[in-house]
């Protein structure tokens, strides 16, 4: 996919893949906007973190992948 304004990918990213095993990496949503969501489409875990429940994204890919743009934004207009 080309880089557009709904997808770009930054393979020059010294963290490049993020997420191994992956490729062709939207990077436009490098640090996710659904973090602080409740309700997030994407796979997490809660992790304990000095007896603080904290959300935990490292195996979730669903911000990095074009097809999901839509989706977030629609997302993030309902605030």
């Amino acid at each position: 996919m080309e880089n557009s304004y709904k997808y770009f990918e930054n393979k020059d990213c010294k963290y490049y893949p993020c997420h191994k095993g992956t490729q062709n990496i939207n990077c436009l949503f490098c640090y996710c906007p659904l973090y602080n969501q409740v309700t997030c489409p994407g796979q997490y875990n809660h992790i304990d973190f000095n007896g603080i429940k904290i959300k935990e994204c490292t195996n979730c890919t669903f911000p990095h992948k074009a097809e999901n743009y839509d989706i977030i934004i629609s997302l993030l207009s309902k605030k």
